[in-house]
């Protein structure tokens, strides 16, 4: 079978494999560790393998090895990239620093590893609250996702959230809407969402929560509607089989999806495709990514 395989050749190498909740059942299922980003950035961190195989996008498998130089980092398909993260770049870092001398600049880590070398701190969708409390700074340029701004503007009213840009967002959670919840509700669910939905669907909802506080929640909601790529409710499930998790149909992350348990395979066997991170963006960007885990949450 494809998975012993996997396993075999992992155990050989002395490779771990991270997946993200997002990921294709079949991959979650041969990962070591299966996580939201906070989680697979701190075992990223802490991990002694040798090598990392990251099943997840670019922005992920940089963020491990910036964590790790001197460690070989995977990522199976060098497609996978993250529409959010693209939506900004250096410059516009710099420009929004340039017109706001005194803000503190916090990055998404759905951003590309350019962006996190002009960032004082990144955070996760799990820590940006505790992220943004923690700083000195009353005015906080934070980026790239504006949904999630919102959400952490509307748990720390002390600070002035700036977005950045301002109308960044994930397309898969972007979609999400109060039909969506009416639907849950209809069918008898309570109704759970993610931090990076429209601040309208995040009010109307339940609970709000990463996809590691998903999990961390689930034990004590037997029925849920699931406002997140469909992919995090297998995951739920596996967890805790006695619940009863609904996705919305059609709510999936392409370039999530693109990585199969052939391609993590194919990595293993060729070493395809190696990450590398310039050495200056990665030290600035280690800073930023250490100083956002030295909080947790």
């Amino acid at each position: 079978m494809k998975a012993d395989e996997i396993r075999r050749m992992a155990a050989e190498q002395n490779a771990v494999i991270l997946a993200h909740n997002y990921q294709r059942p079949e991959v979650q299922d041969i990962a070591d560790v299966v996580g939201d980003s906070l989680e697979l950035a701190i075992k990223a961190k802490e991990t002694t393998a040798d090598v990392i195989v990251f099943c997840g996008v670019d922005f992920m498998a940089e963020t491990a090895k910036i964590l790790n130089p001197g460690k070989r980092v995977l990522l199976p398909v060098r497609e996978a990239t993250c529409p959010l993260a693209e939506a900004l770049t250096p410059e516009m870092v710099r420009e929004a620093r340039s017109r706001h001398p005194g803000a503190a600049v916090v990055l998404y880590v759905n951003s590309t590893a350019e962006c996190k070398a002009e960032a004082d701190i990144t955070c996760t969708s799990a820590n940006a609250v505790g992220v943004v409390r923690s700083l000195e700074e009353e005015e906080i340029l934070f980026g790239p996702d504006a949904n999630l701004g919102c959400y952490v503007q509307r748990m720390v009213p002390e600070k002035r959230i700036i977005p950045l840009p301002p109308g960044g967002h994930c397309p898969v959670h972007q979609r999400f809407s109060l039909d969506d919840v009416k639907q849950g509700r209809e069918r008898g669910d309570a109704v759970v969402c993610h931090p990076e939905c429209p601040p309208e669907v995040q009010q109307a909802s339940d609970l709000i929560a990463s996809t590691g506080g998903m999990v961390r929640e689930a034990g004590g909601h037997p029925r849920w509607t699931v406002l997140t790529d469909a992919a995090m409710t297998y995951r739920l499930s596996r967890e805790f089989p006695g619940g009863v998790f609904h996705p919305v149909e059609g709510a999936e992350c392409e370039d999530m999806k693109l990585t199969t348990i052939d391609d993590v395979l194919h990595a293993l066997r060729t070493g395809e495709y190696n990450v590398e991170v310039d050495a200056d963006i990665a030290a600035r960007a280690r800073r930023a990514i250490e100083r956002m885990i030295a909080i947790r949450r």
